[in-house]
């Protein structure tokens, strides 16, 4: 396992729901220390101050560390647990998926159950199971044992997948790539941006809650006050069985991805046409995106004060929002080599362009 790998599988297999990131931030904080000037805003978003050749433009990286999963709603007197999502969740895939639950005195495991088929009218075993209708057993018979194990409403409950290199080396899979990619891509990039001169002041946030509503995004642009924007984030890969060229043409492999428009945000457009320039330049293949039905980071730090440009520069997954989704390599490594070269062009002139 070399180094990219170490820190995918370090970062994606630390816990961290929206509002409950302290373990996630843990490990992004021991990885930014040396990069940087380290702060933390009151939500607790971290963000490494890189400065370069000169204190501004200050451009603004945002990767959110939160990933999704469920806290613990009721827990009934029989001994099962009624959640309530924490992110966007598609209800098909969750039945039978194993979860933790995050209590003080330790992880308890448990598995998503609902009422078995054998027992449904045969009118309803065709019918999708609604998370309403779901609970979590942890194998108790009574709700006092499920106290005794320490869970309390309030609790949060993480998806249990570990990461893995899959059989042609080159995929990863794992939980939690949305977004804790956006966060390697960070990590990963300051890296390299440590030994080699750039333009200006690099300001790479770790975001808190963004599957809640872009909260952490919120609050960290007011630290920062930047010129410039870049988010970090995983794609929707559209190379899978059902889904139509239109629908989306992003495919695992194929290269980063830029988001031309998401459902909150349109980047702006000499910023966009500058990351294909610049993508040319060096060769990188950029496969083009656009997102109806989400939105990123973006969202919040594009309507600061009287605006920034901003852009979104993604790795595609294919299964986002499910308990294990895959990347490639060759699209991290080639993201990495984009956001360098354009980080390192983002110098006062550039930047001032962009808004002309």
């Amino acid at each position: 396992m070399d180094s990219i790998e170490h820190l995918l599988k370090e970062l994606t297999e630390a816990h961290g729901v929206p509002g409950y990131e302290t373990p996630i931030r843990a490990i992004v904080r021991k990885y930014m220390k040396p990069l940087g000037e380290l702060s933390q805003d009151k939500l607790g978003s971290v963000i490494c101050n890189q400065k370069g050749k000169a204190d501004k433009p200050r451009v603004m990286l945002a990767g959110h560390m939160d990933e999704i999963g469920f806290m613990v709603r009721q827990i009934t007197p029989e001994g099962f647990i009624k959640f309530l999502p924490l992110g966007g969740w598609f209800d098909q895939v969750l039945l039978g998926q194993r979860v933790l639950i995050k209590t003080s005195q330790g992880d308890v495991t448990g598995v998503i159950g609902a009422k078995p088929p054998h027992l449904l009218p045969a009118e309803e075993r065709s019918k999708v199971v609604v998370r309403k209708d779901m609970y979590i057993d942890i194998g108790a018979t009574r709700d006092s044992e499920v106290r005794e194990a320490g869970v309390r409403v309030g609790d949060p409950v993480v998806p249990q997948a570990g990461f893995q290199v899959l059989a042609n080396g080159k995929a990863y899979l794992s939980k939690a790539f949305d977004d804790r990619i956006g966060v390697a891509l960070m990590i990963s990039a300051l890296q390299i941006l440590k030994e080699r001169p750039h333009p200006n002041t690099v300001c790479a946030a770790a975001t808190v809650m963004e599957e809640v509503g872009l909260r952490g995004a919120t609050t960290s642009v007011e630290a920062i006050k930047p010129d410039v924007a870049i988010i970090l984030e995983a794609d929707i890969a559209g190379d899978v069985p059902g889904i139509k060229p239109e629908e989306s043409a992003v495919k695992l492999g194929g290269g980063p991805s830029l988001v031309v428009y998401d459902a909150r945000m349109i980047p702006n457009q000499k910023l966009r046409d500058l990351v294909l320039e610049v993508a040319r330049d060096i060769e990188v293949d950029v496969q083009l995106s656009a997102i109806e039905g989400g939105a990123t980071d973006g969202g919040a730090i594009h309507l600061y004060k009287t605006g920034v440009p901003t852009v979104v520069i993604c790795v595609p997954a294919r299964h986002i929002h499910s308990h294990s989704s895959i990347i490639h390599r060759h699209d991290y490594d080639q993201a990495v080599k984009l956001l360098v070269e354009l980080l390192t062009r983002l110098d006062k002139k550039q930047v001032e362009e962009l808004t002309v």
